[in-house]
């Protein structure tokens, strides 16, 4: 080492150049000055001069930073100490870096994992405010922070060099330009959401050009930008977009995660969605974004702030971990060593730790103001909302969401469960949030595949949840309908198969959601069965029509139009491949499936019945009511109906002459009265219409093709309909 005098080492810090041998490491220190920087903001922040490097850590005794020449390089070309720390903020300020330098930490601290530290500075760990990923971490045993022959005990100090396998951040110049782009802002109440992956909504598409295939620019090219805009839906949802990092017993089995779940980074795109290479990822997503805006769709992001990548505490040490691990994720009161798991994944990130809520913030805020997105879908919501381990909507999440000025004009979803004790949480989240409707799934498809006594549960998701959501002043559209998502069957799996059929997840087909309520109409999987492919078939579209027929805002899963289906695959998360990708050859019968799907959602969106901005409760304004919910008998429903077990049939009549409703200008708005008619038994059932009720039109026509009946079929009142099995039609009234 050479050393020499230093008038203010409060100034200055150490530089090392390391060479790597499996049993040697030579470290030669010379010092280098480096001026203070600041602490805010946090992550490396070029200003034209240089760029600012600042790190929490709380319990950190000192912090390296280490910066590299290439991707490739086995060690850094300087390791710098951050020479200043203002409370937990380490920080420091290089005038000769510039946007596309590659850096890293290494952070001191007490390895004492009885006490839930686990520093170890062998181990690069990356910025979590890292805006791109200069280079993925690489699975190798020199990742983890411990001994691997130790692991039970926790005992042993790893002192292998992670450096040529760490994964290493990326200065970036947050300068995009986003020419006149603007927000489409639809409202809730004409939302349609059409969930989707990245990845697989365009690997499979013949007219993509092969280079853009399964990345954000193939997602804006002109063949699937076409679908979308045709199909009629105004908001794209898709899948985690954060970078993210497999895990290793899936990387060995030849496997990936392919939905991305497992977040390595909370600023950085998923590099591999670049069409342009890893360094292009994030102008690449802000063009599809201001692609995507320009056709009137929206953007939300699905965003996965419960857990990491780094499992549990037999994890690597990648980032957050070797930062700071008792303060990033919750650990159990009574022995720290191990960590808190609400998520399935081995740790719960503890987003009630002041410094933790302000990276999840600031990192929402700036996939908002930089990139440009319309709101987030939150995975696994309910571990968010965790003080420490139990359940408060009141927590310090809510609360800086509800008062920023920015998060709180966004679209904010909510999955409303995680693992832990009373985890479910449907119906629970604050005003401001919507809601994955867990029941309203599980209604419909126990509905129509036939349970029993599913007629009362069935009419109340039809009219929004209002026993969700009315009481705490919520709106319809606080519900987010939803049949299939990405999380279990597609919809053509859903009427095909009745058990999941996860083998090449190679996990002895015990991962996956259950239970299903599904049906194979028949015959698991495939068939040649007239009969059983006539059932499916009816079943897809009485599913689908259900969707859009309901008031809330309507789900559709990306590739349910297209008939997509994963081989009975309810849990297809390591799946990237033709079992995930969307099939876009399609024969006549998914032809005119999709025509039936597109037909639907331009039925909901004409009408304003459907998408009401208050619930249905039958009440009545003179002698006609908002909704009249019919028996085939030709009758309203009575109390002895909903209490009946038999019963699968009945008809919903909503009148369009009371829809308490303003437009944009403040205008009332009125619809038609229509008569929705479901037949979930096995049997045809006939249906006699409305005579004599107030309102009764002079004429009925059907509004869309369904089994046995020809759209544009018209019938008198009083007159009798049939309907087929599994079936669902629309009638429109016809004033005389």
């Amino acid at each position: 080492m050479f050393s020499f005098p230093l008038p203010d080492a409060s100034l200055y810090c150490a530089a090392h150049s390391i060479i790597h041998d499996p049993k040697v490491v030579t470290s030669v220190q010379i010092f280098v000055q480096i001026p203070p920087g600041k602490p805010a903001p946090l992550g490396a922040t070029w200003n034209g001069k240089g760029v600012n490097f600042a790190l929490f850590s709380e319990n950190a005794t000192a912090v390296d930073l280490v910066l590299f020449d290439h991707p490739e390089a086995d060690a850094p070309s300087r390791t710098l100490r951050l020479p200043e720390r203002t409370g937990p903020i380490r920080h420091g300020f290089l005038p000769d870096v510039e946007p596309g330098q590659l850096y890293g930490y290494r952070v001191h601290g007490p390895y004492d994992p009885e006490n839930g530290h686990r520093f170890n500075p062998n181990k690069i760990v990356l910025d979590p405010y890292a805006r791109l990923i200069g280079r993925r971490p690489e699975w190798n045993d020199a990742l983890y922070g411990f001994e691997i022959g130790h692991e039970r005990s926790d005992a042993s100090f790893d002192e292998r060099d992670n450096a040529p396998y760490a994964a290493l951040g990326c200065v970036v110049d947050d300068c995009f330009e986003w020419q006149d782009d603007l927000s489409p802002a639809v409202p809730w109440s004409e939302t349609i959401i059409y969930e989707t992956h990245v990845r697989g909504i365009s690997m499979g598409h013949p007219d993509v050009p092969e280079a853009l295939r399964g990345t954000f620019a193939g997602l804006v090219s002109a063949p699937i930008l076409d679908h979308l805009t045709s199909l009629g839906v105004t908001t794209i949802q898709l899948l985690p977009v954060h970078c993210k990092f497999s895990e290793r017993a899936l990387v060995e089995a030849g496997l990936t995660n392919y939905w991305g779940y497992n977040p390595l980074s909370y600023f950085a795109p998923e590099p591999s969605y670049s069409s342009a290479g890893p360094a292009a990822a994030v102008t690449e997503f802000q063009s599809m974004v201001r692609a995507l805006h320009a056709a009137g769709l929206e953007v939300i992001v699905d965003v996965v702030y419960n857990h990491t990548a780094e499992g549990n505490r037999l994890g690597p040490t990648l980032s957050f971990r070797g930062i700071d691990n008792l303060a990033y994720y919750k650990e159990l009161p009574d022995s720290p060593r191990y960590l808190a798991d609400y998520t399935g994944t081995g740790n719960t990130l503890d987003a009630g730790n002041p410094h933790v809520l302000h990276l999840i913030t600031d990192s929402l805020r700036y996939w908002v103001q930089e990139m440009h997105v319309d709101g987030f879908r939150f995975d696994l919501a309910s571990s968010l909302a965790r003080d420490y381990h139990d359940i408060n909507m009141l927590s310090a999440f809510f609360q800086v969401i509800q008062q920023d000025p920015v998060l709180s004009q966004v679209k904010l979803i909510a999955e409303p469960w995680d693992i832990g004790p009373g985890g479910y949480q449907v119906g629970s989240f604050p005003w401001q949030w919507t809601e994955w409707n867990g029941k309203y799934r599980d209604a419909v498809r126990r509905y129509w595949r036939g349970d029993r006594a599913m007629v009362a549960e069935m009419a109340t998701r039809l009219a929004g949840s209002s026993d969700l959501y009315e009481k705490s002043g919520r709106k319809p559209f606080a519900s987010i309908n939803f049949v299939t998502a990405h999380d279990g069957f597609t919809l053509e799996d859903l009427v095909s198969y009745e058990r999941k059929h996860n083998l090449a997840n190679m996990e002895d087909n015990r991962d996956g959601h259950e239970p299903n309520y599904s049906t194979n109409c028949g015959s698991e999987g495939p068939s040649s069965s007239p009969k059983i492919l006539r059932r499916r078939a009816a079943l897809k579209r009485s599913l689908m029509a259900t969707l859009f027929l309901s008031q809330g805002v309507p789900m559709l899963l990306g590739g349910d139009e297209l008939s997509r289906s994963q081989r009975g695959n309810n849990n297809a998360y390591c799946q990237d491949n033709r079992i995930s990708w969307y099939d876009w050859v399609l024969d006549d019968e998914k032809k005119s499936f999709l025509k039936f799907v597109r037909e639907i959602i331009a039925f909901r969106r004409a009408h304003p019945s459907f998408r009401r901005q208050g619930f249905l409760n039958g009440n009545a304004e003179g002698e006609v009511r908002d909704v009249t919910w019919w028996h085939a008998s030709g009758r309203p429903m009575e109390k002895d109906d909903w209490r009946s077990e038999s019963l699968a049939s009945f008809g919903m009549l909503l009148s369009g002459e009371l829809i308490a409703d303003r437009d944009a200008e403040g205008a009332s708005v009125s619809d038609g009265t229509f008569l929705v008619l479901l037949n979930a038994s096995s049997n045809e059932m006939t249906f006699r219409l409305p005579v004599g009720e107030a309102g009764s039109p002079d004429l009925w026509e059907a509004a869309h093709q369904c089994d046995g009946i020809e759209k544009g079929t018209r019938w008198g009142p009083g007159a009798s309909v049939s309907l087929e099995p599994g079936s669902l039609a629309v009638l429109v009234a016809l004033p005389g």
